[in-house]
């Protein structure tokens, strides 16, 4: 119900910015913290006396070491709770923070979740791969089943026939300039084989 009334009460960008200092601009993964933190503080002034206070909501620091693992399985809370951790450990100096630290706010920054979970899952490519041989594979079944049962080709298309074509081209002196009735012609005429 907490995450329902968050995604309510979302601020614009210019909002954001506006109450964002400059060190926390500086942060990659403060984005959804800073969110949070100022859609909790304007429904909590807007609603002094209903609301609830942020603080006794609040989940207990999760490792930060590994959170690629943990991140799939986590709850709305636990993810905002990594948001804020992230929030403080980047306002210190970068140089200061360890290795699952930086792994941690890349990844809650830039890894594959929300909008950038991958299309395509593994194995995916098997299946397409086997899909389309088997469409191809009944594509040709029925080819040859249709050509199997189809009419035979009709007797112009015959050597013997074709042969005869040229003859009466010849009788006929059809084309004289470049064709089959040319001086020196060396070509097939009609005959397609």
């Amino acid at each position: 119900m907490h995450a329902l009334r968050l995604a309510r009460s979302v601020p614009t960008a210019a909002a954001l910015r506006a109450a964002a200092t400059p060190a926390q601009r500086r942060c990659l993964a403060t984005a959804t913290a800073n969110h949070v933190e100022v859609a909790s503080s304007s429904s909590s002034s807007g609603n002094a006396g209903t609301a609830t206070s942020t603080s006794s909501t609040r989940v207990a620091p999760i490792p930060l070491s590994n959170i690629e693992a943990q991140w799939a399985k986590m709850s709305a809370d636990e993810k905002v709770s990594v948001h804020e951790q992230l929030e403080v450990v980047q306002q210190k100096d970068w140089k200061e923070l360890s290795l699952d630290e930086k792994k941690a706010a890349y990844y809650v920054a830039f890894g594959p979740h929300g909008p950038r979970t991958p299309s395509s899952q593994p194995g995916d490519t098997f299946k397409i791969a086997a899909a389309t041989t088997l469409l191809v594979g009944a594509a040709g079944v029925l080819f040859y089943t249709l050509h199997h049962f189809a009419a035979p080709p009709p007797k112009t298309l015959t050597k013997e026939w074709q042969e005869a074509s040229n003859e009466r081209a010849l009788e006929m002196k059809i084309n004289p300039i470049t064709g089959i009735s040319s001086e020196g012609y060396k070509g097939k005429g009609f005959v397609q084989e």
